[in-house]
């Protein structure tokens, strides 16, 4: 350390990274584990309250000293000590093992003082620091037996994989979701709940439709808050809802085409969902405006990342859930996350999402394509919403509204007009719902099954809506998009049947 090094520590002042002291006291354990517990900082021996230098006799038992008591702390703290004249500085660098104790007690830094943390302040540092997973602790809000209905348990259990038959509690111990005194972990809940915001009051995704390019105004608003992968599901669905849909004419048949690559979107959302800090009163949230797609997921990145890691390193904030998810088939490959949605996004042909992080959220956008550029015909897939922004392709001015079967009609103009365009709809989703009540059908056996030539957009737009609300599910969750794909009835489409025929 040089002269005008040591002038400028002592013009700079006390603060949270620089403390001066005239001489050792009882107290440099608290202030060597006070900086270890932040970002690191530095101790100036020999320096009065006031700036001035009175210096330190015996520098060789001082640092002797030092040495002794940051080795004692738990766990041992790392330090550098200089000289400069009579003047010792001790640096202590960002340590990589927090938190840290002296004497049994935890410290941190408050403004120029070290303060002694509380209870819920080591909780924290230990969740900050990733020491502790909050998915893996008892969850006071889930009862199992209260709780996991019989319908609940076959749809987790087949999806989890568990074989059939086998106990449900000898089984969610093997999968660490229940303790061993029958308490169900956070992410045991997460996953089974029926509705996660009796577990954790944040953990619902908040959807929202955005005229133009600003939050000046909503069209439209929703919650998905079921389980966590009923959530992933939920979400994707409602994303393709508000997007445009392009017509890829393959030989003698149509393919849809989704402006942005569902399955990046579907990952997004998953490491949104499976990553974020569930300790935050912030949930997930999800904008679309004229020209992006916002996935913004609250908590920051885990302790121990950096962005220049995302899509080279896997440190999960949630491992336990994670790996559930993984199991379930909602995500595809541990780690492989980022560079999934970069490459889909090259390979459909769109630009890759922008990745902000900050302290508290992580961004991932979507830039939407030009919907009036040359290229695939958007016109009949278009949502109403999205038609309106376009101008020339409004509704009502050169495009024909569509019925549910696909077959034009007359644009309502009245409150019967509107009654009767949502009876057709809800007649259409019964239609649908008793097809597959004899069993799971393709997508072409249900047009088959309700009279129609061929798959139109109005049954696409129920597809959609049926998945979206839980009353449907694919056989093949994990291949969306699979040839073999085929729709089945859920436990809650029968009960939406039976509750319109009472």
């Amino acid at each position: 350390m040089t002269q005008d090094r040591l002038d400028d520590l002592i013009a700079q002042g006390e603060g949270p990274a620089l403390e001066f002291k005239r001489g050792l006291t009882k107290d440099l354990g608290r202030e060597l584990c006070a900086f270890a517990n932040s970002a690191g900082g530095t101790l100036l021996i020999g320096i009065s309250d006031l700036g001035r230098i009175v210096g330190v006799a015996d520098h060789n038992r001082t640092k002797s000293r030092i040495r002794s008591v940051a080795r004692s702390a738990d766990p041992p703290i790392d330090v550098e000590i200089d000289a400069i004249d009579e003047v010792l500085r001790v640096t202590v660098p960002t340590q990589p093992h927090k938190p840290y104790s002296h004497g049994g007690r935890f410290f941190r830094r408050d403004g120029a003082t070290s303060q002694q943390m509380s209870r819920g302040e080591i909780e924290d540092l230990f969740y900050a620091v990733g020491r502790l997973h909050f998915d893996r602790t008892p969850c006071p809000h889930f009862d199992i037996e209260r709780d996991l209905d019989d319908a609940a348990w076959s749809r987790f259990s087949r999806r989890a994989k568990v074989p059939e038959g086998m106990d449900r509690i000898a089984a969610l111990r093997i999968l660490g979701l229940v303790d061993a005194n029958r308490r169900t972990t956070h992410a045991g809940a997460w996953l089974m709940a029926r509705d996660i915001r009796t577990i954790t009051t944040s953990a619902h995704v908040t959807c929202a439709l955005f005229l133009g390019r600003t939050k000046s105004r909503t069209l439209d608003r929703r919650d998905f808050h079921r389980n966590v992968p009923s959530i992933v599901g939920d979400v994707t669905a409602w994303i393709l809802t508000k997007i445009n849909v392009g017509l890829i004419v393959k030989s003698v048949r149509r393919e849809e085409r989704p402006e942005l690559p569902e399955e990046a979107l579907r990952e997004a959302v998953a490491n949104a969902v499976a990553h974020r800090d569930y300790r935050s009163p912030g949930n997930v949230q999800v904008h679309v405006f004229k020209d992006r797609v916002e996935i913004v997921s609250p908590g920051g990145l885990p302790a121990g990342m950096t962005k220049a890691d995302l899509g080279a390193k896997s440190l999960p904030r949630n491992p336990l859930l994670f790996s559930m998810l993984y199991r379930m088939d909602v995500v595809e490959h541990i780690g492989s996350g980022i560079r999934r949605i970069l490459d889909g996004c090259r390979e459909h042909g769109v630009p890759e999402p922008v990745i902000d992080v900050s302290r508290q959220w992580v961004t991932v956008t979507f830039p939407r394509p030009d919907p009036d550029a040359p290229g695939l015909d958007w016109g009949p897939e278009r949502e109403p919403e999205t038609r309106l922004e376009s101008g020339k392709k409004a509704r009502g001015k050169d495009t024909e509204p569509e019925s549910m079967d696909g077959r034009p009609e007359a644009e309502p103009n009245d409150k019967a007009a509107g009654v009767r365009t949502k009876s057709r709809e809800g007649s259409l989703d019964r239609r649908v719902l008793e097809l597959l009540v004899d069993g799971p059908r393709s997508k072409s056996a249900i047009a088959r099954g309700l009279g129609h030539r061929s798959v139109s957009g109005g049954l696409n737009r129920v597809t959609r809506r049926l998945l979206r609300d839980g009353l449907v599910e694919y056989t093949l969750p994990e291949k969306p998009n699979s040839s073999r794909q085929q729709y089945r009835i859920t436990p809650a489409g029968l009960r939406s049947l039976d509750q319109a025929d009472s």
